[in-house]
């Protein structure tokens, strides 16, 4: 199966970038209906983070959602097996000066998981060389194309999760910016429950721990899907200020309204199909 979804996407890739976002849209409609576990988990996470919003507009987020999610995937094939004019044309930059302002010192790019969370990492490879983390895939072949994919041009650093931080803080001590995508439930460990759109979220509190260690500087990094053949933007925000403090807790919250401030700018782009209120307090009923 792997095989066949991997041969389209290469098939895919030769279109033209209007009917190949038309392609991934089209596509995003059927998997609406055709992966009902997603769209239920969408459907909840969607129903916590905006209850006052009627139930017919939340459903067309989630329509929207899959949308953008699916025409994300399909677009991965230019990334992966397209030249790098390609990938440059296809994703436009803004704010790489407060990137480049920043060069020899410590960097860690905040990058929520938005529909062009690849395509963001692949046109930065372009101008730099980043470190990333990544986890291991179920499919051995996937796990081996998405790498492959995310380290054909320049010298990237791909970390497992499996290696730990200390990789990255090596690699950050190279001068290479950390793109970071700490927006996930990956559990209790290490966690706190941060409010999300309101909702207590196990949150990670990597970023504020890692600045401190590292010195590093915190950027926002978020890439936006254009409407039809539009392509991408990738934005990257001004230093933060007075990050980190002594106080993590207060770190993590400012950490989770700085995304849903970005999410509420293209709320149909971001990950809601991920099951992020899957880890709750003691005693508290688990959602999906």
């Amino acid at each position: 199966m792997s095989r066949l979804l991997f041969g389209l996407l290469w098939l895919a890739h030769f279109l033209p970038p209007r009917l190949l976002a038309a392609t991934g849209e089209a596509a995003g409609a059927a998997a609406f209906w055709l992966i009902p576990e997603r769209r239920r988990v969408t459907r909840i996470n969607l129903a916590k983070c905006f209850p006052h919003m009627d139930e017919a507009a939340r459903e067309r987020l989630a329509r929207a959602h899959f949308r953008a999610f699916v025409r994300g995937i399909v677009e991965r094939g230019v990334l992966w097996w397209g030249s790098r004019e390609r990938v440059e044309r296809m994703v436009r930059i803004e704010g790489l000066e407060n990137l480049k302002a920043l060069a020899g010192k410590p960097v860690i790019l905040l990058a929520p998981h938005f529909a062009g969370l690849d395509a963001g990492f692949a046109r930065l490879a372009c101008e730099l060389d980043m470190v990333s983390m990544y986890a291991n895939q179920k499919d051995a072949r996937f796990s081996q194309l998405l790498l492959r994919g995310r380290t054909r041009f320049g010298q990237q650093r791909l970390v497992s999760r499996q290696e730990g931080i200390r990789a990255t803080l090596s690699a950050m001590k190279e001068g290479r910016p950390f793109y970071y995508l700490p927006d996930q439930d990956y559990g209790p460990k290490d966690a706190l429950f941060v409010p999300f759109f309101g909702v207590p979220a196990a949150t990670v509190q990597g970023l504020s721990r890692l600045a401190r260690v590292s010195g590093a500087a915190v950027l926002s990094c978020a890439t936006r899907m254009l409407p039809g053949s539009g392509g991408y933007v990738l934005r990257i925000g001004a230093p933060w200020d007075n990050f980190p403090t002594d106080d993590v807790a207060a770190d993590t919250r400012r950490m989770n309204e700085a995304i849903e401030q970005l999410v509420l700018e293209s709320p149909e782009q971001y990950n809601w199909m991920h099951k992020r209120f899957k880890t709750r307090p003691a005693g508290e009923a688990k959602p999906y």
